[in-house]
């Protein structure tokens, strides 16, 4: 596996941009954006600094490279930290000289659409953090979930190991933001399910790499997969986003990785509880949703069980398109556990 660079944590009274190299969500909401930037400062010292594109709707895909290049490039900024994921990143990256990235590494905060430039971070051998998103996991709400605030602080501020918890609720999306509740009131939570575990009763510790399933399939047909043997001995993140594939389309896509060899070369998976529900449709029943979980479920560990039966497998857990949520390594270390049953994440820079 390639070696890894070492980034530095901030120091409360830092600088962190705020920037949108997908969609640019503050402009459709500038409240729940500026209520994100107060509880960024407020729960972590940091001083949010915002770029041009930032609220800036339909920015093309070269002032959005530019942007990120000019956060990674300030020694004065410690962290950069996405507002919200997005659609067409992968138009972004070809714009975005790498070397300014390499020289200057620091961490990176998002999910999503930003699972491109997570895969930019991992092949310049920098880590990064999967999650966060300024305007749904701080901005939105009544306040910011524990789970949320503790690894927000872990990834940008104190380092260290923590266990990833079951929530015992949680929400698919929150309250839509042109209506004033979605500053004070959450979307509408239910109780969750168990985590589950599949392959040997066994403990694997390893760097992670993966992201949103949708947006590694763009990565692999716009051929900038890392190498197979970089990623060997991997743990794999794996989570949908908001549009809801089927168990059928999540079963192709692991039966593609599957046949790349990536599957293979895994040394376990970590699996998101995916979201069931959507905004601009009737949400199904409460057994409707929990049948639609299991199928996505059964397609993994379907696939998983063909290609690696050794491989630890947890599927479940609330990181991804998800609230609460935990923000995770990626390029840094997990430990996934399938005798204790218990998911440690590593928040070294």
């Amino acid at each position: 596996m390639r070696p890894f660079k070492s980034v530095p944590k901030a120091r409360r009274g830092d600088r962190v941009a705020v920037i949108s190299p997908a969609f640019a969500a503050p402009a459709i909401s500038p409240a729940i954006h500026e209520q994100a930037l107060r509880r960024l400062s407020e729960s972590t010292g940091l001083i949010p600094v915002e770029y041009p594109t930032t609220r800036q709707l339909g920015a093309s895909a070269e002032a959005r490279a530019a942007d990120i290049e000019a956060a990674f490039a300030d020694p004065g900024i410690r962290a950069v930290m996405a507002t919200i994921g997005g659609d067409d990143q992968v138009t972004v990256i070809p714009h975005i000289d790498p070397s300014i990235i390499a020289a200057n590494p620091k961490p990176f905060l998002g999910y999503s659409d930003n699972t491109n430039l997570h895969n930019l971070l991992w092949n310049l051998g920098v880590p990064s953090f999967y999650g966060g998103s300024t305007q749904i996991h701080l901005g939105a709400g009544p306040g910011v979930d524990d789970i949320h605030l503790r690894s927000l602080r872990a990834a940008l501020l104190e380092g260290g190991s923590i266990e990833l918890t079951q929530t015992s609720e949680s929400e698919d999306f929150g309250i839509p933001w042109e209506d004033p509740r979605a500053l004070t009131s959450f979307g509408n939570r239910e109780a969750t399910e168990a985590w589950e575990w599949a392959g040997p009763r066994k403990a694997v510790t390893a760097r992670t790499w993966g992201g949103c399933i949708e947006v590694i399939d763009e990565i692999a047909m716009a051929g900038r997969m890392p190498p197979l043997a970089d990623l060997e001995g991997v743990i794999l993140l794996l989570e949908s986003s908001e549009e809801l594939p089927s168990a059928l389309a999540v079963k192709r896509w692991l039966r593609s990785l599957g046949e790349r060899g990536l599957l293979q070369a895994a040394a376990g998976v970590l699996v998101a509880r995916p979201p069931v529900s959507e905004l601009s449709a009737p949400v199904p029943s409460a057994g409707e949703r929990a049948a639609l979980r299991h199928e996505q479920r059964d397609a993994i560990l379907g696939q998983m069980a063909l290609y690696n039966p050794q491989a630890v497998v947890c599927v479940g857990v609330p990181f991804g398109h998800t609230r609460p949520q935990w923000i995770i390594p990626h390029g840094g270390s997990i430990t996934l556990d399938g005798t204790s049953r218990t998911v440690i994440a590593d928040y070294a820079g």
